[in-house]
């Protein structure tokens, strides 16, 4: 399909520019797709502001962004349409981490580790642009009844998937989700349509909490504000308070801070299971209470992308087991992507999660 499109390009950091490149050219093994909506990630905010490099082969742009994105097909090569798997007009949401399907690390099944894959948005062009071209593989068709604003999201559901099922919740557990942004409050919901007893929910933010509360969490703590009515001055007392002295059976951490992280050995539990999710710093180093860890036989989970989990993650938008709804909190053209980022960065508006729609 040959034609211009506008795209928002990435050169380094604080310099992107909305411009019209040439829309691509697909590969026998690819297919092309008219990008409807794209989630803006904190990793997008991360590469824009400088404080992460790119997986491009020296780190910099010029890029195209975005890898949280739906849309609608427009053009198949050859080898999917001869398999038959889609045609144009199919909506679509994709998965922007396209592993290589060849090498040792994939055949085992660990594809999320594949040193061969590619990343729409990160190592190649991604989805903040009018179009984006796709391996056949990485397309998953989007349920009818979820719309592409909602299925752009399915991506970072798709990882709080794969977190959960680390964590091996079984009916009745006690839950905490330490961290109440849009994959935190996505976990809160799983975690109670797998039958989690009760879900507690921490963070700083009242109302970040407060849509946590809505969203299906039992108990919602302010670990930091004094004046929140939710504040309490030491977290593990108040898990131990509410577990009868037993903690918690399932701790999830979808932050980056290190004291955070910490916390989940202080109010876990016997045969409690920790799941690591968000990104510290490259420097950071989580300390270990080693002695009551092994006595309590404690499981250390780690949790890193989405491997084999999207069709799940479908099918939790579809029934209606996760509402993503009350997280799009902002909803922005292309044309103003630079000033979205800046705004979900500054958290201008209470902003929970924001999309572009295009």
């Amino acid at each position: 399909m040959a034609g211009k499109m506008k795209a928002q390009v990435f050169y380094e950091p604080l310099k992107m520019k909305l411009e019209e490149i040439d829309i691509p050219r697909i590969a026998d093994d690819q297919v092309l797709v008219r990008v409807k909506a794209c989630g803006i990630c904190g990793s997008d905010i991360a590469y824009y502001y400088g404080d992460s490099p790119l997986e491009t082969p020296d780190g910099k742009g010029p890029l195209v962004l975005g890898h949280e994105f739906s849309g609608e097909v427009v053009e198949v090569g050859s080898l999917p349409s001869k398999l038959g798997l889609f045609k144009p007009g199919d909506r679509v949401v994709v998965d922007p981490v396209q592993y290589c399907n060849a090498c040792e690390i994939c055949k085992k099944g660990y594809v999320n580790l594949c040193e061969k894959k590619t990343v729409l948005g990160v190592s190649v062009n991604g989805g903040f642009a009018e179009y984006c071209a796709s391996h056949y593989t990485g397309l998953h068709k989007l349920p009818d009844n979820v719309s592409f604003e909602h299925g752009a999201l399915t991506e970072p559901l798709a990882d709080a998937v794969y977190a959960l099922k680390k964590a091996q919740v079984s009916p009745g557990d006690f839950a905490v989700v330490i961290g109440p942004g849009a994959i935190g409050l996505m976990m809160v919901q799983l975690l109670k349509s797998s039958g989690a007893g009760k879900v507690a929910l921490v963070g700083t933010r009242d109302y970040r909490l407060e849509v946590g509360k809505n969203m299906g969490a039992d108990i919602i703590i302010n670990n930091s504000e004094k004046n929140s009515k939710y504040y309490t001055p030491d977290l593990k007392a108040t898990i131990s308070d509410l577990t009868d002295g037993k903690f918690a059976d399932v701790v999830m951490t979808p932050t980056g801070s290190v004291p955070a992280m910490e916390s989940a050995f202080e109010i876990s539990g016997r045969r409690a299971r920790i799941v690591f999710f968000g990104l510290p710093g490259a420097n950071d180093f989580i300390r270990i209470p080693a002695l009551n860890t092994i006595f309590w036989d404690k499981t250390i989970l780690f949790s890193w992308l989405a491997p084999l989990t999207w069709p799940i993650a479908l099918n939790a938008l579809a029934n209606n087991l996760v509402n993503v709804k009350p997280l799009i909190t902002h909803s922005m053209k292309l044309d103003d992507l630079v000033q979205g980022i800046a705004d979900v960065k500054s958290r201008t508006g209470n902003v929970m999660k924001a999309v572009v729609t295009i």
